[in-house]
């Protein structure tokens, strides 16, 4: 019982007492967290060097990929005449300014720019019309360039 109380009343009193004796407690605070992680005070350091280092490059690697898709969200905007965003030509420019589009997103918008391509070819406004019947036509027109061909082949003053 006498231990129970202790425990009880001894931390209040080392709460209360606002760490009189705790001048002592933080040299070997510092010392300790080298030492809980099984290290010599210079191994310590250079793992924090590293650990600094990596979240630099996570750092690093975060905003280019923000930039990536600042990128793409202009690119749309353009695309459809949307008015510029700020926040996006900030991110592009944070991550130094030329940002490419990755790989696969710029291979999605080039197919869709052949297909839009094709689209506004003469064929492609035709195919749009209903009740047409596009493989006859090319077969008239084929037909047609052969005769051409055939008569021009005949003909005596060529």
């Amino acid at each position: 019982m006498a231990f129970m109380v202790k425990t009880m009343v001894g931390g209040q009193l080392k709460n209360l007492t606002g760490g009189l004796g705790g001048r002592e407690e933080k040299g070997e605070g510092d010392k300790s967290a080298a030492e809980a992680q099984g290290m010599t005070r210079e191994e310590y350091e250079e793992y924090q060097k590293q650990l600094l280092e990596e979240k630099m490059e996570r750092d690093a690697l975060y905003t280019q990929r923000k930039a990536e898709r600042a990128t793409l969200r202009s690119h749309f905007r353009e695309k459809y005449r949307l008015p510029k965003n700020d926040f996006d030509d900030a991110q592009i420019q944070l991550a130094g300014g030329d940002v490419d589009l990755p790989k696969e997103l710029a291979k999605m918008i080039e197919e869709e720019h052949e297909e839009e391509e094709g689209k506004l070819s003469v064929i492609g406004q035709l195919t749009s019309i209903q009740n047409l019947d596009l493989e006859s036509i090319k077969g008239k027109a084929q037909s047609t360039l052969d005769d051409l061909k055939e008569s021009a082949e005949k003909c005596i003053v060529m």
